[in-house]
């Protein structure tokens, strides 16, 4: 097609590519045996197969390591990201070739990756504000102590909870500490205020290290002051519509959501799932914890 002077654009046509692709191929192929400037299509095909040979597939060091291999895809399984996994391999697991972000990142795309079948769709994020009422007496995060913006102590905490889609009845408690970041979750099948304090209360019995509450202005917390003095703790609120003022809590819900969705009915989820959730989500490699977990830094403080 070249001798017969068609345009790029026609033989890309013919040949299912780009125009662009067409020109690429061309200028990279161009010099034949003879020196003539003329592409050459035999040629072209052994630089072709000589490139493909000498690639470099940056899962390699990987797939020759066995031991390295069953970490990373246990891991992997487990709902690891690769960042959190390069970073243990770096700080934790020295035993264990290092491996950098990248090419773990090169190996889930690989063929060798796609067998584990972890790639996963985003679901488009909706935005949007629900009016609230009003809470009365409130203390806001601006009245916090220091101690407690810096993640200086261990016991200053975050609250928050993840309700059922529409239809469905239920509500979870998440509580997550601002410097362990431990979690801490209590599924409430029946809604009422004594419920939700008992709830609290559950979770102040696991964690008594709880010495302030930062939460959202859901009116669920309407009954504050009652649960300050139960838990005997301060609670202090975000901003309305400032729920980045609690950002430990929002990342843990963002981890919740890959096994609870969004508009799914929380009352068919069993205390074990969701106890086997909070497992999961103690027990990632972190890096704002130098890629321990968050069990682990929890048994250091004890």
């Amino acid at each position: 097609m070249i001798d017969k002077r068609y345009s790029y654009r026609e033989i890309g046509q013919v040949l299912g590519k780009s125009a662009s692709t067409i020109c690429d191929e061309i200028k990279r192929k161009k010099r034949n045996k003879k020196k003539t400037g003329k592409y050459d299509p035999v040629l072209a095909q052994q630089k072709a197969g000589v490139r493909k040979s000498n690639a470099s597939f940056k899962g390699k060091k990987i797939i020759s390591n066995i031991k390295l291999r069953k970490f990373v895809e246990s891991s992997l399984l487990d709902g690891q990201t690769p960042e959190a996994i390069s970073g243990r391999l770096k700080n934790h697991e020295q035993h264990l070739a290092n491996v950098s972000i990248d090419t773990l990142y090169k190996y889930l795309q690989s063929p060798y990756g796609k067998l584990l079948g972890l790639k996963k769709k985003r679901k488009k994020r909706k935005y949007g504000y629900k009016k609230k009422l009003a809470i009365k007496d409130r203390k806001f995060i601006d009245k916090r102590p220091k101690t407690v913006d810096l993640r200086l102590e261990v016991g200053d905490t975050e609250g928050d909870f993840i309700v059922s889609g529409k239809g469905g009845t239920g509500i979870l408690l998440v509580v997550v500490d601002r410097k362990l970041r431990v979690s801490f979750l209590e599924i409430i099948y029946k809604v009422t205020i004594n419920n939700i304090h008992q709830s609290f209360l559950n979770i102040k019995d696991r964690f008594p290290e709880m010495k302030t509450i930062t939460l959202d202005n859901d009116i669920l917390f309407r009954k504050h002051k009652t649960l300050e003095k139960i838990l005997d703790v301060k609670i202090y609120f975000c901003r309305p519509y400032h729920s980045w003022e609690k950002g430990s809590v929002e990342n843990v819900n963002k981890q919740i959501r890959k096994f609870i969705p969004k508009g799914d009915d929380l009352s068919k989820y069993s205390k074990d799932e969701i106890l086997a959730i909070e497992t999961f989500l103690n027990d990632r490699f972190m890096k704002c914890l130098d890629y321990q977990t968050p069990l682990e830094t929890l048994k250091t403080y004890r």
